[in-house]
């Protein structure tokens, strides 16, 4: 009988490490107090992606969503598995033109608005190429 060998991905994720999986060193022959309060480390991987194979990162450029809190040099992290729906912030291709934008459904049009008043939003037409690569989850800011 043969034994089937199954190859897992190196990295299983951090949610089943528990504190007591580390050693602590004991040189004085007394835990220190602080090991009971110590937390793991947060793993943003875990935290911010729900969907991993359809989850990617994109540098913002332009000031578009200013007043979406999204400025220009911002990462944001974008999901393609999430349904585009009214109301959510998109990655869009409109005429070979990649965009970031809020998406605004009706019954019988669609429109990708900007969060300036320095841009004006685009109506997406039956003849326009429209392509959405996903839906903005989060930003990443950089404060210093």
């Amino acid at each position: 009988m043969e034994v089937e060998v199954f190859f897992a991905a190196g990295y299983l994720g951090s949610k089943a490490f528990k504190q007591l999986d580390i050693p602590t060193a004991n040189a004085t022959g007394f835990v220190a107090a602080a090991d009971d309060y110590m937390e793991r480390g947060i793993d943003l991987n875990e935290q911010l992606i729900r969907n991993k194979p359809a989850t990617y990162f994109m540098r913002v450029s332009g000031n578009s969503m200013i007043n979406a809190c999204i400025h220009n040099g911002d990462i944001v992290i974008v999901d393609r598995s999430i349904k585009p729906t009214n109301g959510k912030i998109v990655i869009a291709v409109v005429d070979g033109e990649m965009l970031i934008r809020r998406l605004e459904k009706s019954i019988n049009k669609m429109r990708l608005i900007s969060e300036t008043t320095k841009i004006a939003s685009i109506e997406v037409s039956e003849f326009s190429d429209l392509v959405i690569w996903g839906v903005v989850t989060y930003v990443i800011k950089f404060m210093g």
